[in-house]
């Protein structure tokens, strides 16, 4: 059977579809192929499809292009993983603005137990690294998978810390994958390849754009079960991820600094505006997440678990990877099931281990 991948990298590189108008041609059209075989006639009845645009996806020389990026793909052996993909990150693609296709390389292990996002400035102070190192250092009792953007400063001390401590860790990129920007981060990029990966949904040739670099901090919020800000300026890449991790309902936590220095303004702006809360330790993470240490369960917890779950059970952990813990009563109207038949799902997946009753008829992950 033909790969799909190459029509999924057409679809990404036309210019004015991004992922929200791309799942909806997908949807309109029954799948991504169809949708360079539909007639130019039938394109524009789909909302947000003009005349215009119809003909530029009817250009046959989009998938030939992509195509050759796909060919290009493999002899990198970078990794192509769509929305539709099992692979694909479950926090993420909750959001309708989750990117259409991920690039990846290296050990792709998305849909783990426990994930905790690190940003903050570029020019870090020696005490915003030194307890940039501590909390990862920390986090190791908790076994979670760090988030960050390979950026100076906070973002790579936090790659490195994970490296040092054996934590899976993920660098979200504002580029293709055919680079590493900075440059001088290519030996610790390397080395994540073997103890995490590296994550875009800019294909190779683009390069870092200022404009790429907002939606490089949206993929890294919705990955993120938790994200922790340390040392920021009042504005910044870091408090964008913040700002959009505040609006995806994420659980947001600052380091606070010291009053009248600029690269402390955003983290006490957060916790004084009451958008994140205080933290001076991963344990202060840890208890405001219902985490407990040493967990049995290992690092890539989903992709053994995922094999004996059922459909309904699959899409009942994804909720409660989102949201922490819920209502059985919430888990019914998201999934449109009456209670009464989730009851059996939820009883089996808490006699496997994978959630835990709690009072008041709510479950959360364990």
């Amino acid at each position: 059977m033909e790969s799909k991948e190459h029509y999924y990298i057409a679809l990404s590189a036309i210019p004015k579809v991004g992922p929200v108008l791309a799942k909806v041609l997908i949807s309109y059209c029954g799948s991504v192929e169809a949708i360079f075989e539909e007639t130019i006639k039938n394109l524009v009845k789909i909302p947000g499809v003009g005349l215009g645009l119809a003909q530029s996806i009817r250009d046959q020389q989009h998938l030939e292009i992509a195509y050759k990026q796909r060919e290009l793909c493999i002899k990198k052996g970078i990794e192509l993983v769509s929305f539709y993909d099992d692979r694909y990150p479950k926090r993420l693609s909750h959001y309708k603005d989750a990117p259409l296709l991920l690039y990846t390389k290296g050990q792709t292990e998305f849909n783990v137990a426990r994930t905790v996002a690190i940003v903050g400035t570029r020019d870090a102070s020696a005490y915003g690294r030194a307890i940039c190192e501590k909390l990862v250092s920390e986090l190791k009792e908790y076994k979670v998978q760090i988030i960050s953007g390979m950026a100076y400063g906070i973002d790579i001390t936090a790659h490195r810390s994970a490296l040092e401590h054996g934590l899976s860790t993920l660098g979200i990129l504002g580029h293709g994958l055919d680079m590493i920007y900075p440059a001088v981060h290519k030996n610790i990029a390397s080395k994540m390849e073997s103890q995490g990966a590296l994550v875009s949904e800019f294909g190779l040739g683009e390069g870092p754009e200022r404009e790429h670099f907002p939606m490089r901090n949206r993929i890294i919020a919705g990955m993120s079960d938790a994200v922790v800000v340390i040392e920021s300026n009042r504005k910044g890449g870091s408090m964008i991820t913040a700002d959009i991790a505040f609006g995806y309902n994420k659980d947001l936590f600052a380091v606070p600094g010291r009053i009248g220095e600029e690269r402390s303004e955003g983290c006490n702006l957060l916790i004084k505006s009451q958008k994140a809360a205080l933290i001076q330790s991963a344990d202060d993470i840890g208890y405001a997440m219902m985490w407990e240490k040493d967990d049995k369960a290992d690092m890539p917890i989903q992709r053994k678990l995922f094999v004996d779950l059922s459909d309904i059970q699959k899409s009942i952990y994804g909720l409660l990877s989102e949201h922490k813990e819920l209502g059985v009563d919430e888990l019914s109207y998201a999934l449109k099931v009456k209670g009464s038949q989730l009851a059996g799902d939820l009883l089996d997946m808490e006699l496997q281990g994978v959630i835990k009753s709690l009072p008041g008829n709510r479950v959360r992950i364990v």
